[in-house]
C-alpha cells in the first residue's frame, strides 16, 4: 500500500525511475521523451508516469523539493513498487568557479546539514554515496552521446534561503561541487532498501560569480541531463 503514489494496472511503475522535483518537469519529460506514456498516478498533482524509452519500460515520477519529500516518494517507490533504479534529474548551485552555469553535475556523494539520517539509527556521521552500476552507465551514455558531466561531492541543505551569504564557502574549502536538495535522501533510502540511486544536476546558479541560467540555457541544458538519465536508465 502506498499514500502517496496511486497505481494503474493499465501503467506499472517501471524497474527505473527518474525523478524530478517538479511534477511538470515529469510531465514535460514524459509527453517529450517517453513512447505512449500513461499517467499513473496524481495524488496531490505529484505526477506520475510509464512509457518507455527505446523499447524500454521507463517511469518519471515528480519528487517535490527537499529531502522529506524525496524520502516519501522514493521510499514508496523502492519499498512498495519493488523499483531498482532512481536517477534524479534537477538542479543545483555551483561553488566551483571551474564548474559553469550550465553545465551537469553528477553526486558522487551527498554531504549534509539534515536530521534525515536519525531515522536509520546509524550510530555516528553516515556518508550516502550513489550506485557504482549506474554511475558506470552514465559514463558510457555519456561517451556515447558526447555529453560531459563533472563528478563530486554535493551537499545536500535543508535550507534553500539561508540568511549569512558565505554559509557556502566552508563546504567549498572541502571540495564540495555544489548544492541542492534532495540527493542525500535519495541515497539514504536506496542504501538501505538495497536498490540503485544516482542524482543528475544541471546548474542553474553560481555561487561564485552570481550568474544564473537564462530560461535558453535551462531548456536547453535540462534537455542534455534527461537525454543523459534515460540513456543511461536503459542500458
Amino acid at each position: 500500500m502506498s499514500l502517496h503514489i496511486a497505481i494503474d494496472d493499465k501503467a506499472p511503475v517501471a524497474k527505473s525511475v527518474l525523478m524530478p522535483g517538479d511534477p511538470l518537469r515529469a510531465q514535460f519529460i514524459a509527453e517529450n521523451y517517453l513512447d505512449s506514456p500513461v499517467r499513473y498516478s496524481e495524488i496531490r498533482n505529484m505526477y506520475g508516469y510509464t512509457g518507455t524509452y527505446k523499447g524500454v519500460p521507463v517511469s518519471v515520477q515528480g519528487s517535490g523539493m527537499g529531502m522529506p519529500s524525496m524520502g516519501i516518494y522514493s521510499w514508496e517507490l523502492y519499498n512498495n513498487f519493488d523499483v531498482e533504479n532512481i536517477i534524479r534529474v534537477g538542479t543545483a548551485g555551483s561553488f566551483n568557479d571551474k564548474i559553469k552555469v550550465g553545465d551537469i553535475v553528477v553526486s558522487l556523494a551527498a554531504s549534509t546539514d539534515s536530521n534525515y539520517q536519525h531515522a536509520f539509527r546509524v550510530p555516528g556521521q553516515y556518508s550516502p554515496s550513489c550506485s557504482y552500476e549506474l554511475l558506470r552507465k552514465l559514463q558510457q551514455a555519456g561517451q556515447e552521446n558526447s555529453i560531459d558531466f563533472t563528478a563530486g561531492n554535493v551537499v545536500s541543505c535543508d535550507v534553500f534561503y539561508e540568511i549569512g551569504d558565505d554559509w557556502w564557502k566552508q563546504w567549498a574549502s572541502m571540495d564540495v561541487l555544489a548544492v541542492e536538495m534532495e540527493a542525500a535522501a535519495l541515497y539514504m533510502n536506496a542504501a538501505y532498501a538495497g536498490k540503485n540511486a544516482l542524482a543528475i544536476m544541471t546548474i542553474s546558479d553560481h555561487f561564485v560569480t552570481g550568474e544564473k541560467a537564462t530560461v535558453e540555457q535551462r531548456q536547453k541544458d535540462f534537455t542534455d541531463m534527461m537525454k543523459l538519465a534515460l540513456e543511461a536508465a536503459v542500458k
